[in-house]
């Protein structure tokens, strides 16, 4: 049977783990009860009677007895439970709990500390449980408002559609849909109010939710020289190429107008796909507010009712006390158990999404509501196994094969190398990531990380462990199965120019595996990565989420890989596994400027990220952020140059530009990304909160990542002396980067999550698309 503390850690939301009840604290308190009372009982005297009485048991039933029948008796006079009413400030009323003993206890102090912590985690539950409740009612609230007005929208533009010569309802929106009023102009209302003047009915219902219509009565009544003084304005977030380039231009011609005022705004129309963008956002807020609610309802009586219960039992049990239904009496007349009103907004939620969203379907509109996590399947795990077996083998079976063909010979070594060594690299690095990133998921749900949060990803299709570790070893054993297809081949005497098409073949297998539309082989995971890496090429025009800055970071550690790609296309694409004639690639200039254009992607994407998160949010640090990958563009760039030009110059250029880049990468890492090094922090250069209980992880984590960091100095030092030797040491250095890469992201998403707890944010926050503006300012 599992211990109830294990159930608890194991079920407890990791966001807000503080505002839970410190079981295992109470416990403690429980212990020193115990020892309290096992050093204060006295010696056991020896019977001098050498048999045992038969009445023994007798008495011992009978004495057991009377002790529950004094104790019913007495129970409600062991503690007494009062609660006082404070204020706080605000117009509501603090209760607070405060156990009082009537009855004397043998370890009267001990028990005297457990109440008091056992008042203060009800408190701190039942205050944490009512600011929640307040959250999500208050929000609720704010939906139902954005969805009436919605409804209203939607409802004038079916009426338009029925007139044909009534267009669609303009309003005095800027020229992004991502800003748009909704309080109509008079010109333009004065020109075709005739036409198609929304009935009274629908105006008055928008009026009340806040929107003014320039020509109703109701708004001429309530305004100044004909304009409103207030407005409606729909929000779109510009999380696309073209709403990005509209808000930019809306901003410039917003400035235009503001410095002549003489200029007035152009006109704009609610048009059915902006109001299908407010209606995706309003979905979005009712899924995120359900799930709030439900996250709540586990918190209160799923969890903190059982704990109450629990600990207050073993209490009964140390103390030979009846004490836990008086205290139980309590803390149900708590608010955080006597409060429906979570369970009616659930209902009310489900209720609105079934009918506004889901066409009166309840089952869709639950499948949106509760999605259903995937089970894990022990086929899973049979697979990665058989898999790991079957990569073992041919990978052995391949040193065999290449040691006695001797392909690895001065005479073979440079046209294997050049044909076999870039293709395998690139899937060799690639399964290498994917493994630790099945590591990562691994350890991210033992220290209880909610990466699928932090990630926004959807928990019925986001990636486990267990199938990141199976698309990895899938793919290691197709790549070492053909390697060793391709040497069989070879050493058979096939001609080598179809036998060098076979890594090309491989490559654009695994292209069309991963672009396949069929739900096959994790298509939501290919999809969802397929759209990241659009975002990150695309970049700044899509919207930055913390899925894409991360991305764009593991594509820092590839850069190796993708040069590796580059030599492939152009062995591939000119011919050259035909004619064999390997310097045509590496010689032409074309090659060596697509070689920087390459080693600076990476970093351009990830500075244009940083660029547009300081442009959304207007905070500073992201610059400073940005500056961090301008310095590692300059210095990848340096380091190319001298592979070229090697003088005293360039060496001196190359030096000074990698330490920069690597000190700056450092404290980045540590004190931004890792949030360590806190001089002040409880444990000594790290931070107040760690997940790991042994701190010198942290401190052996520091000096890896370091060593790890200043791996570039193999460039400038050249340990190098033939060329099988160079390309395994560039093979080495690229995978200790993506080890780099994998030890580096644990820690990322460590601070990612503790922000997360310190701020109790266990669910997304949804932007809405109605909001209300000044029209006069």
């Amino acid at each position: 049977m599992v211990k109830f503390s294990k159930e608890l850690e194991a079920q407890l939301i990791p966001e807000w783990k503080d505002a839970f009840v410190n079981y295992w604290q109470l416990k403690k308190h429980v212990k020193k009860i115990k020892l309290f009372r096992k050093n204060r009982q006295p010696p056991p005297e020896l019977n001098q009677d050498f048999c045992r009485s038969i009445f023994n048991p007798i008495r011992f039933i009978a004495m057991k007895l009377s002790t529950k029948l004094l104790s019913s008796n007495n129970n409600t006079e062991i503690i007494q439970v009062r609660s006082k009413t404070m204020e706080d400030g605000s117009d509501e009323e603090e209760i607070l709990y405060q156990t009082e003993l009537v009855q004397l206890f043998s370890e009267e102090d001990e028990v005297r500390v457990f109440f008091e912590r056992l008042d203060g985690e009800l408190n701190k539950v039942n205050q944490f449980y009512k600011t929640k409740e307040s959250e999500f009612l208050e929000r609720g609230e704010i939906l139902k408002k954005q969805l009436q007005i919605l409804v209203d929208l939607k409802r004038i533009l079916s009426d338009r559609r029925r007139k044909p010569n009534a267009g669609i309802l303009p309003c005095s929106w800027s020229s992004s849909p991502c800003n748009s009023d909704l309080s109509e102009s008079p010109t333009e209302m004065n020109d075709i109010s005739k036409e198609i003047s929304p009935t009274d009915e629908v105006i008055a219902a928008l009026e009340r939710n806040g929107v003014n219509f320039i020509n109703s009565a109701s708004s001429r009544a309530m305004t100044k020289k004909g304009k409103p003084k207030m407005a409606m304005r729909i929000d779109i977030p510009a999380t696309t190429p073209t709403r990005t380039i509209q808000a930019v231009t809306s901003m410039l011609w917003e400035d235009l107008v503001i410095n002549n005022p003489k200029k007035e705004a152009p006109g704009d129309f609610i048009n059915r796909k902006k109001i299908q963008c407010a209606e995706k956002m309003i979905r979005s807020a009712f899924v995120e507010l359900y799930r709030g609610l439900g996250l709540l309802k586990t918190y209160s009586s799923s969890l903190n009712m059982v704990a109450f219960t629990k600990i207050l039992k073993k209490f009964d049990k140390v103390s030979n006390q009846q004490a836990s239904a008086s205290y139980l009496k309590a803390v149900k007349r708590s608010h955080f158990i006597s409060s429906d009103k979570v369970v009616r907004l659930m209902d009310e939620v489900e209720s609105i999404f079934t009918k506004h969203f889901a066409n009166n379907d309840r089952k869709k509109a639950m499948k949106f509501l509760r999605p259903q996590k995937q089970r894990d399947s022990h086929m899973v795990t049979f697979f990665v196994g058989l898999f790991t077996g079957c990569l073992v083998s041919l990978f052995s079976v391949y040193i065999i094969l290449a040691h006695l063909s001797g392909i690895f010979s001065p005479s073979t070594e440079t046209a294997y190398m050049e044909t076999v060594y870039p293709v395998f690299s690139v899937f060799a690095l690639l399964s290498l990531h994917l493994f630790l990133y099945g590591c990562n998921l691994f350890m991210w749900k033992n220290a209880r990380i909610n990466d699928n949060f932090i990630f926004e990803f959807a928990p019925n299709t986001a990636l486990k462990y267990r199938d990141a570790f199976l698309i990895c070893t899938t793919f290691m054993t197709s790549v070492v199965g053909a390697m060793v297809i391709h040497l069989l081949l070879r050493i058979g005497g096939f001609s080598p120019t179809h036998v060098d098409s076979i890594p090309g073949i491989l490559l654009l297998i695994f292209i069309a595996l991963l672009l396949c539309p069929l739900d096959i082989f994790y298509r939501p995971t290919r999809f969802c990565f397929l759209r990241i890496i659009r975002n990150i090429i695309c970049s700044p025009f899509y919207k930055v989420l913390m899925v894409d800055f991360f991305m764009a970071d593991q594509l820092t550690s590839q850069i190796p890989l993708l040069r590796h790609l580059e030599s492939t296309a152009c062995y591939f694409l000119a011919g050259s596994f035909k004619t064999h004639e390997y310097a045509t690639c590496k010689n032409g200039k074309l090659y060596r400027q697509l070689a920087y254009v390459i080693s600076f992607l990476p970093y351009y994407w990830r500075a244009m990220q940083c660029a547009r998160r300081w442009f959304d949010e207007n905070d500073l640090n992201h610059l400073a952020n940005m500056g961090k990958y301008v310095s590692a563009m300059v210095a990848a760039g340096a380091r190319l140059t001298y592979a070229t030009k090697s003088n005293h110059l360039w060496f001196s250029v190359v030096l000074v530009t990698s330490v920069v880049a690597t000190v700056y990468q450092l404290y980045w890492d540590f004190v931004r990304d890792w949030g360590l090094l806190n001089p002040n922090s409880k444990n000594p250069w790290l931070r107040d909160d760690l997940i790991l209980k042994n701190k010198s992880i942290y401190y052996l984590s520091i000096a890896l990542n370091v060593v790890l960091r200043v791996a570039w100095i193999e460039s400038i030092m050249r340990f190098r002396i033939d060329p099988v030797q160079t390309h395994l040491l560039d093979f080495f250095l690229a995978s200790l980067e993506v080890i780099r890469r994998g030890h580096w992201n644990f820690y990322r998403l460590e601070n990612e999550h503790l922000n997360n707890v310190g701020k109790f944010r266990a669910v997304k926050t949804v932007p809405l698309p109605f909001r209300e503006t000044d029209s006069e300012g």
